[in-house]
């Protein structure tokens, strides 16, 4: 498999090259970690709305009883 490059740039020099196998891994982790956050915040704001709508409410009456 390939990996993608990357980009190093120190000030004087850029210089382009093929990551290294674990900056790779790397890459891939903070990947996967970014992917959980954004579902974890999308099944948040579903489980919130679902809650507004149980209750009949908007976000901004929620705001105004709970502020």
């Amino acid at each position: 498999m390939t990996r993608p490059d990357t980009r190093i740039i120190d000030g004087e020099t850029v210089i382009d090259r093929e990551m290294t196998e674990t900056e790779h891994e790397q890459f891939l982790l903070a990947q996967n970690e970014a992917k959980a956050q954004a579902k974890a915040a999308a099944d948040k704001a579903t489980a919130r709305q679902a809650v507004l709508d149980r209750l009949g409410i908007t976000a901004d009456e929620a705001a105004l009883l709970l502020g």
